[in-house]
C-alpha cells in the first residue's frame, strides 16, 4: 500500500487516525447532519436500492445508518478495518456484528470485482487521491447498471483550508485540493458518461480542525 504513488495517505496514517478517535467513535449514530440528510435524499428517491456499499468508510458510521434506517443489505469497503471497532459500534446501535458485510481490500489495485450494488457512496475519500477521474471511475466499477453513486468530500478551497494550512499543515497536505472544484468533478461525470450528474454545496459555511484540542 505504501508503494502506491496515487494516494496521499498511507495505511499507518489511518491506523494512527482512528486509535487516536477510538474513544470519540462508540455510540448511536446521530440522525442528524448534512451526510445523512444527501444520503436520505437519494435512498428515498429510489425504492429499487436494496443494497450498499461505502467505499473508503470505517469506521462505517454511515454504513450503520444506512443498515438501521433503511435495512438495506449493506458492505463497508476500506483498506483498514479494525474489526473490534466495527463490533463494537454495530453493538451500541443494538445491530448483530454480522449487520453489514466487510471488505478489508485496495481500492487502487485492479482486480476483478465479484459483486456489484444499487447505491455507491463514498463520504470523504477521493480527496486523498491524487487520480482524481480514477477513484471516481473506481466507484463505477462497483455500480449495477443505472445504479445510484453519491460522492462526498470536504471543501478546503476557502477560509476552512486557509484555516487548516495554518494550524495543521500536515492534515491539509493529506488532501488533494484540485479534487475539490465543482467544474472538475462535474467535467469528470461527463468524460465518466455519469447521467444526471450534478455537483454541489451541501450544507453551512464551517471551519474544523481534526485534534482540535490540541491544536
Amino acid at each position: 500500500m505504501s508503494d502506491n504513488k496515487d494516494l496521499l495517505t498511507e495505511r499507518k496514517f489511518w491506523e494512527d487516525y482512528w486509535n487516536n478517535k477510538r474513544d470519540q467513535l462508540i455510540g448511536p449514530v446521530h440522525e442528524s447532519g448534512f451526510h445523512n440528510r444527501v444520503l436520505d435524499a437519494v435512498i428515498s428517491s429510489n425504492s429499487s436500492i436494496k443494497s450498499s456499499i461505502e467505499l473508503g468508510g470505517f469506521p462505517g458510521t454511515f454504513s450503520i445508518y444506512v443498515k438501521k434506517k433503511y435495512g438495506l443489505e449493506t458492505t463497508l469497503l476500506d483498506y483498514f478495518i479494525d474489526q473490534s471497532i466495527v463490533d463494537d459500534l454495530l453493538s451500541a446501535n443494538g445491530l448483530d456484528k454480522n449487520a453489514i458485510n466487510l471488505i478489508e481490500d485496495d481500492l487502487t489495485l485492479d482486480h476483478p470485482i465479484e459483486k456489484k450494488y444499487d447505491l455507491v457512496f463514498s463520504i470523504g475519500l477521493i480527496e486523498h487521491f491524487i487520480d482524481t477521474k480514477g477513484i471516481i471511475k473506481r466507484h463505477l466499477d462497483y455500480s449495477k447498471p443505472g445504479a445510484d453513486l453519491l460522492i462526498i468530500l470536504p471543501n478546503f478551497r476557502g477560509i476552512n483550508g486557509w484555516l487548516q494550512r495554518k494550524f495543521d499543515k500536515p492534515n491539509y497536505d493529506v488532501h488533494n485540493i484540485s479534487s475539490m472544484d465543482l467544474d472538475l468533478l462535474k467535467s469528470i461525470a461527463d468524460e465518466l458518461n455519469i447521467e444526471d450528474a450534478s455537483t454541489y454545496y451541501v450544507g453551512r459555511f464551517s471551519i474544523w480542525l481534526e485534534n482540535y484540542k490540541t491544536q
